[in-house]
């Protein structure tokens, strides 16, 4: 499971993260795609980037595989599980671009400036049931995209694909957008303010404390709860200035829909947890993260390599 966030800073510098919760790693690290790399593709031949990419990804078949990444324009992607519901064509459609699964967050951040590209490309789009190698299974994936001012949601279901408008600018897991958002309604009462004193026949109530006016606040590790955590924070978090302080808003907010070890067991018996939670920012065009084992945040500014180069650059193991 997952959840990603998006906001912007009062200057519109966009800032994007996202939680990878599972139950075991991949060996991901930090890569560069820079804007010389030929990657190729099953169906487009090979992807030629316009835009220099970074992100969290394994390198398979000469292939960055990203969980998520952004570029050098302030355009980020990241891919969130969606089982049960996830469904991608089953062959190439003529007359579209066809995309691999895997290869959506790359094109995505490779190709584009803005959600606006983004949302007009999708219109000639087929995403298919490709795996990049007999290795991996298509994962089964909708994605959040965003850029300083807007973010958008991608989900193919058996009915085709779906392209949402994300006014809230969260995502998490299944079931599908438009049902997290209607449910946020639910929580319309909830409130970052302290309740005023009332009164009860003769009797005068007042709050126990700070925080309860969050009283129905949801706590739980499944999808729908972390999304409407996620988008209740994103919503009150006061306006910051600067870097730093920034970072820190994104960090906190992933936090408050992060899984600890032990709280949610798997059918197998494992736990999920939050791998590494890892985020971007455009004011920067740097790249954070951190992991579950060592909290201490981390950093590659993309401006730090050479982004016109033709290879693959692994900055850093996660």
């Amino acid at each position: 499971m997952c959840t990603g966030v998006r906001f912007a800073d009062s200057k519109g510098n966009l800032y994007f993260g996202r939680n990878l919760d599972w139950c075991e790693h991949y060996g991901e690290g930090v890569v560069i795609t820079p804007r010389a790399a030929r990657i190729p593709s099953p169906f487009l031949g090979t992807i030629e980037p316009k835009h220099a990419c970074i992100g969290m990804a394994i390198i398979e078949a000469e292939a960055p595989l990203y969980f998520d990444c952004a570029n050098e324009t302030g355009l980020a992607v990241a891919g969130l599980n969606f089982p049960g519901y996830a469904v991608f064509a089953p062959e190439p459609v003529e007359g579209t671009v066809n995309l691999a699964a895997y290869e959506v967050p790359l094109w995505i951040a490779s190709q584009f400036s803005t959600v606006a590209e983004v949302r007009a490309a999708l219109d000639n789009v087929t995403i298919v049931n490709k795996a990049v190698n007999d290795l991996w299974a298509v994962s089964p994936l909708h994605w959040i995209v965003g850029d300083g001012a807007e973010s958008l949601v991608i989900e193919c279901e058996a009915d085709g694909m779906h392209v949402y408008d994300n006014g809230l600018d969260v995502l998490t897991n299944q079931p599908p957008f438009p049902w997290h958002a209607e449910n946020v309604r639910n929580y319309m009462h909830v409130s970052c303010e302290h309740p005023e004193p009332v009164t009860w026949t003769r009797d005068t109530l007042k709050a126990f404390g700070t925080g309860a006016g969050m009283v129905g606040f949801p706590g739980g590790y499944a999808p729908a709860s972390r999304f409407v955590r996620a988008a209740f924070l994103n919503a009150n978090y006061p306006a910051e200035e600067g870097e730093a302080a920034n970072v820190t808003r994104l960090f906190r907010t992933l936090e408050g829909a992060s899984m600890c070890k032990g709280g949610a067991k798997m059918t197998d018996g494992r736990y999920e947890y939050t791998l590494f939670s890892d985020g971007f920012s455009a004011a920067t065009r740097t790249y954070y993260w951190c992991t579950y084992e060592d909290p201490a945040r981390r950093s590659a500014c993309m401006d730090d390599y050479d982004l016109d180069g033709a290879e693959l650059l692994r900055v850093a193991a996660a």
